[in-house]
């Protein structure tokens, strides 16, 4: 089993979706470290002898930001949104969506579950 930036990577993929198990890794990049490995976008992680496997972690270590390192670099951009409470840290700071969407309706995700607020009562007719 091949282990690179602390992650295991599934056996029975080819490289390409294999390298993308790896947080800040997609299909893209994962294929640029492939090429540059030298080692075809096809060939499953399985087949990979020591010398490749080398070769990835050696470019993922020097070249990419990956797993801990990005996601507390993620966390200190949107900390100094909220601390220089710009348009988007309020929004990150509300909980609501960030990038423009609408949030009559969808945006369930950012909100949470729906909070049912009762509508108004009619008032009795005399």
């Amino acid at each position: 089993m091949a282990r690179i930036a602390g992650i295991d990577l599934p056996k029975n993929k080819r490289g390409e979706i294999g390298l993308t198990y790896i947080f800040g890794i997609g299909r893209s990049t994962a294929q640029r470290i492939l090429n540059k490995a030298g080692i075809d976008v096809n060939k499953k992680v399985s087949e990979w002898n020591d010398d490749e496997q080398t070769a990835i972690r050696n470019i993922i270590t020097n070249e990419i930001k990956v797993e801990g390192a990005l996601r507390s670099e993620v966390q200190m951009n949107i900390k100094r949104l909220l601390d220089i409470a710009c348009y988007r840290g309020l929004r990150h700071r509300k909980g609501l969506p960030v990038r423009g969407q609408r949030t009559r309706t969808n945006s369930r995700t950012r909100k949470g579950k729906r909070k049912t607020v009762a509508g108004k009562k009619k008032a009795a007719k005399k």
